[in-house]
């Protein structure tokens, strides 16, 4: 048994079982610092990516910042927590977006219930606290007119009198397989399988094993492999099939959209979503363009409203 002082007070827990949220000694008086210091250990146990626990307790830090430091777990109402989030939107001094008040009030939500779960208070006072839905603007896609003038302008750089095929294939993969930034620049060589002439595909692959359910294979069309031999002629890349900085990848976008006579600024979640949209309209079964994105089914609840409301044109 361990013990470890949080803000100077004493918060015991069973080292040897730190997934058994029972095993921290937290009772209803203890002061709400500690209780999040050792709700942050539960979630780490739970392998949550640092990225979430990073923001749950960040939200939970500007808690302890309102309330005087000795109040407990179980001295807080549903009030309290209704003058905090009056408090976050109107008197704190900084700008709260709608976005981080809806996911303020989850992070509030989520770490009352884990302790009235678990028996450390005998009322939740966030139950009752109204969560606020926020609906995210719609994504911008490109038409199908503004689709050809993109490939036709890709296609002119690979066509010059100095051809270079790297900006129709990066595209061309990008309006093909919906690959995310992150996902572009992690491509390998070996990535990539062209021995099966009828269904040639990459493979999107994770190092972290919390996100292998993201893998997946992706079929690409001759038009992209075409393209992508020649590129592979001209630049000869050794390991990555994209080796240069997110940045200098976004800048050839750019100058894609630019040469094209857009008005939109093309970038890899334009072509993403541009992609998606596509599949949607052509009437694949959702669930496999779920899988071609590589998201959860949670995560589908979103994306695929926007998408019918994308393609109903709202």
């Amino acid at each position: 048994m361990g013990i470890l002082l949080f803000n100077l007070y004493a918060v015991e827990v069973n080292m040897s079982n730190l997934s058994n949220p029972t095993s921290i000694h937290i009772t209803n008086q203890t002061p709400v610092s500690p209780a999040i210091q050792a709700w942050e250990i539960n979630l780490q146990d739970q392998d949550k990516s640092i990225y979430t626990i990073k923001a749950f307790i960040n939200d939970l830090q500007l808690l302890t910042g309102f309330f005087p430091p000795d109040k407990t777990i179980g001295s807080f109402s549903t009030n309290d927590l209704n003058n905090f989030l009056k408090w976050l939107e109107n008197g704190r001094g900084v700008p709260c977006s709608p976005k981080s008040l809806a996911r303020r009030i989850t992070s509030i939500k989520a770490f009352f219930r884990w302790l009235k779960q678990h028996g450390r208070i005998t009322v939740d006072p966030a139950e009752k606290v109204v969560q606020k839905s926020v609906i995210s603007p719609l994504p911008e896609v490109l038409s199908d007119t503004e689709i050809i003038q993109v490939l036709e302008t890709a296609q002119k750089y690979r066509t010059a009198s100095k051809p270079d095929s790297r900006p129709f294939t990066l595209v061309q993969l990008l309006l093909e397989t919906g690959l995310k930034k992150g996902e572009c620049l992690a491509l390998s060589l070996n990535h990539i399988d062209l021995s099966n002439t009828d269904e040639p595909f990459i493979f999107v692959r994770y190092n972290n094993p919390n996100y292998r359910y993201k893998e997946r294979k992706i079929l690409v069309s001759p038009i992209w492999i075409e393209s992508y031999l020649e590129y592979q002629t001209q630049y000869d890349p050794k390991d990555q099939v994209f080796p240069w900085s997110p940045r200098r990848l976004e800048y050839i976008l750019e100058d894609i959209g630019r040469d094209a006579g857009l008005k939109k600024h093309l970038s890899f979640d334009m072509c993403r979503w541009t992609c998606a949209l596509k599949d949607f309209n052509q009437s694949e079964e959702h669930e496999l363009i779920r899988q071609k994105l590589g998201i959860s089914k949670i995560q589908w609840r979103e994306i695929g409203s926007k998408l019918n409301r994308l393609s109903m044109g709202a």
